[in-house]
């Protein structure tokens, strides 16, 4: 047992030695981007785990984008579909309508584009009257929001309206959803350690310290919104053209009730926490398929539960050093011998 316990140790430890390297995040996402063309171009792995893997990379930009709001801002946001349908919407028109048939994968990455800064604007005129207001009304917005999002894609006939709108070829695949995640990853990451995160941070603490502190609380949270919105649009723009279909009750209050679950499962203020939500979160669902609707009764009990027992999620407000700047790292690294030398001297 305590040879086991050394060798886990001397694991931990080569383990950080090598996430203290500058290059290594960036290297681990070309790795990763390159082993899902390798496996999608050579059918090395089976369509039913490529599908499964695509919706959890489609699951984890939801769940960081909206982390961004409930957990590093401390709003509470609940429209987070809304946005989704709007990327949904705006990349399949575009798709099927715009670019031409032919060359749909080539113009792809442009239509999942336009629907994530679709998602966007339609965001910043949201957050401009949300913000006016503090506390819990922001949720009450995003929930009345998501709501007319609906209400109206189910009057446009032009759109498919409640029968829902088809045609789109199936131009999401492993390595785009892996391009995707990863670089919604690698933004929200840099956003959250930039000087301009430090402001959104101290939002979530005290707002009224924040802003006698000289932070614009108010053009922070709409920054946030934006961007949070932003990459909204762009999974819902993957989402689409992952299952070639969509209509309006797939972005109903029950989906944001979903993203909700991921969020707070993995642990709010979590990079780390978001991607293991999202992943345990997704991986249940098909678990529990054979239960039928009585999956969708569990996962809201589990929300439930979340919320009496943890909280603050499974890593609530720690991170992974995987996704920890490597000047926190030092820097964390020299307080603790300073802590350690500081104990053995006295």
């Amino acid at each position: 047992m305590t040879a086991l316990k050394k060798i886990y140790q001397s694991l931990i430890t080569k383990w950080q030695a090598i996430t203290e390297y500058r290059f290594f995040l960036p290297a681990f996402f070309i790795v990763g981007l390159l082993f899902c063309i390798v496996v999608s171009c050579f059918d090395l792995m089976d369509q039913y785990i490529q599908l499964i893997l695509m919706y959890i990379g489609i699951n984890i930009i939801l769940t960081v984008s909206l982390n961004l709001i409930n957990g590093y801002m401390g709003e509470f946001s609940v429209g987070h579909a809304g946005f989704m349908a709007i990327g949904a919407y705006i990349a399949s028109l575009l798709t099927i309508g715009v670019f031409p048939q032919s060359s749909g994968s080539f113009f792809f990455p442009l239509a999942v584009l336009a629907g994530g800064i679709g998602a966007a604007l339609i965001g910043f005129l949201v957050a401009i009257p949300s913000f006016k207001t503090r506390g819990d009304y922001l949720a009450i917005v995003t929930l009345a929001f998501g709501m007319i999002v609906k209400s109206i894609i189910e009057n446009i006939d032009a759109i498919g309206g409640p029968r829902g709108l088809l045609g789109m070829d199936k131009l999401s695949t492993l390595p785009w959803v892996f391009f995707w995640t990863a670089l919604s990853v690698w933004i929200i990451r840099n956003l959250v350690y930039s000087n301009f995160g430090r402001g959104v941070l101290s939002i979530r603490e005290d707002e009224i310290a924040s802003d006698l502190m000289s932070v614009n609380t108010r053009q922070v949270k709409v920054i946030v919104f934006v961007v949070s919105s932003f990459f909204a649009g762009i999974a819902g723009g993957l989402f689409a053209h992952v299952l070639q279909y969509i209509n309006p009750r797939m972005f109903d209050i029950i989906k944001s009730t979903d993203i909700l679950i991921m969020v707070y499962l993995g642990g709010i203020g979590s990079i780390a926490g978001s991607i293991l939500g999202a992943v345990i979160y997704t991986v249940l669902l098909e678990v529990l398929r054979p239960l039928g609707v009585w999956r969708m009764v569990f996962m809201p009990l589990m929300l439930v539960l979340l919320m009496i027992y943890r909280p603050r999620g499974i890593m609530g407000l720690r991170e992974s050093r995987l996704f920890t700047p490597i000047s926190d790292l030092l820097s964390m690294k020299f307080h603790r011998q300073k802590k350690e030398a500081d104990n053995a001297s006295s």
